[in-house]
């Protein structure tokens, strides 16, 4: 299966294969009772999968020869006469059955990303052909659905009951070797900020990683699942000992909307927020180690100020839960849907107070182009249909953006070395350099980097 990297200690997207030297009464051969995971695996290792993908690429010479300006000045020939044969390309990871009546396994979205065909097997030798149901790139979880009988699944646990020092196991195909099981325990919670993926609330485990493991099982000791294996960090490209797990509640929450829609759709409160630093905590009067998220703005006519929110409050809680940083608030609204309710306890002049929010549409209190980057001012820019990056659809002739190299109809699929899947999303990796802007563009099918200054 296909690594991604990552400049963090280079962070490798794949499926986690660690956590847990519990104790679980066995019985041997002679009636002897000795601890073993045997039982509970039993019943858990059918319901994880291997999941193969095949996809067809064209190779092209140059990146150039897609640009029909070029071909136009220097009189060349269409594009297609570049093109070279097409390529079958295979990769392989893990998937896991959370309905065994309607055959729907979950994955990765980087396990399937680009794939024409979709084969799951499972651990009783058989192979079926796999239909995609819906994907969430931004939290890098897709479904897909098989037609087969006699399936077995797992139930799905409450992720916000995992303390750290809990043991789990992870599940899954390491280097295309087969299912393999290895244990470890939770090592910490609500990890984020690691630029892996738009939506980062992770567990982070000491799982053994490996390439093919995306998309496994981490389960509790009951044989629950507690999130899907997505990602290690690996300074030279074997583990260490530090992997990530999209919780199960999460991932719960996206596939709801995947098999209800087609897709996901996060709403928005509509408010700009901050992590608080030792300098804000001291101008804003805070106690020593008060922890949250600082609220700098509220949108006019969001839902956040028919509730009452106000520029200046501390979230602390969504729902009950601890909040610390701005990742995780994201991560906490954008796991409701439109029309969803979440209460937040805030603090406000030195007094906490509850206040329940309604989630509005995605769309109505994004940022405009026109806030995303000095730079990016003269660009007009919106969101592409699928969801997979942000259109330029016009710009002014003089701008720096133009000068650049950028041009209409350009779609920016990464900033400053981060995905890019929308404007919220563009804006965002634009926030880590005020001087220049590192943008990855698909422009006629080719995949270009062009540097705003």
């Amino acid at each position: 299966m296909k690594m991604r990297l990552f400049t963090l200690a280079s962070l490798i997207c794949l499926t986690l294969s660690t956590p847990s030297l519990a104790v679980l009464p066995y019985v041997d051969a002679e009636g002897k009772a000795f601890p073993s995971l045997a039982p509970m695996l039993k019943g858990v290792n059918p319901a994880v999968v291997n999941i193969s993908t095949y996809s067809t690429q064209s190779n092209r010479y140059n990146p150039l020869l897609n640009d029909p300006f070029f071909r136009h000045f220097f009189n060349l020939p269409d594009q297609r006469q570049f093109e070279q044969p097409q390529k079958r390309q295979q990769s392989a990871g893990s998937g896991v059955i959370v309905d065994s009546k309607k055959g729907v396994v979950m994955t990765n979205y980087h396990v399937i990303k680009d794939a024409d065909e979709i084969q799951v097997a499972l651990l009783d030798g058989r192979s079926y052909q796999a239909k995609l149901l819906g994907s969430d790139p931004e939290l890098d979880i897709a479904i897909v659905e098989i037609d087969a009988d006699a399936l077995t699944d797992i139930p799905i646990a409450d992720s916000n009951q995992l303390e750290v020092g809990d043991f789990v196991v992870a599940i899954g195909n390491p280097f295309g070797l087969g299912q393999t099981v290895t244990t470890g325990v939770v090592s910490a919670l609500s990890r984020s900020g690691l630029g892996i993926e738009g939506y980062e609330d992770f567990i982070q485990t000491d799982a053994s990683i490996n390439p093919g493991n995306s998309g496994g099982a981490l389960v509790n000791l009951r044989g629950e699942l507690v999130g899907i294996n997505t990602a290690i960090i690996s300074p030279a490209g074997g583990n260490v000992g530090i992997g990530f797990a999209i919780p199960a509640n999460m991932a719960k929450a996206s596939m709801a909307q995947i098999i209800r829609h087609g897709e996901v759709k996060r709403g928005q409160i509509g408010v700009g927020i901050q992590d608080i630093t030792p300098d804000l905590r001291r101008a804003f009067e805070l106690e020593n180690g008060q922890r949250g998220v600082l609220i700098t703005k509220v949108a006019e006519g969001s839902p956040a100020e028919k509730a009452g929110l106000n520029a200046g409050d501390v979230v602390l809680e969504v729902n009950g839960k601890i909040t610390t940083s701005t990742a995780q608030l994201r991560s906490q609204i954008g796991m409701k849907a439109v029309g969803e309710r979440v209460e937040l306890k805030i603090l406000r002049n030195g007094k906490t107070r509850q206040l329940k929010v309604k989630v509005g549409e995605p769309q109505a209190f994004a940022a405009t182009e026109q806030t995303l980057h000095p730079l990016l001012k003269d660009v007009q820019l919106h969101n592409t249909p699928d969801g997979q990056g942000v259109q330029v659809a016009n710009m002014a002739p003089n701008s720096k953006a133009a000068y650049s190299g950028l041009r209409p109809g350009d779609i920016i699929i990464g900033a400053n070395k981060q995905r890019v899947y929308n404007l919220e999303s563009l804006q965002r990796a634009l926030r880590s350099n005020s001087s220049s802007v590192l943008l990855q563009i698909n422009r006629s099918g080719a995949s270009l980097f062009i540097v705003i200054r």
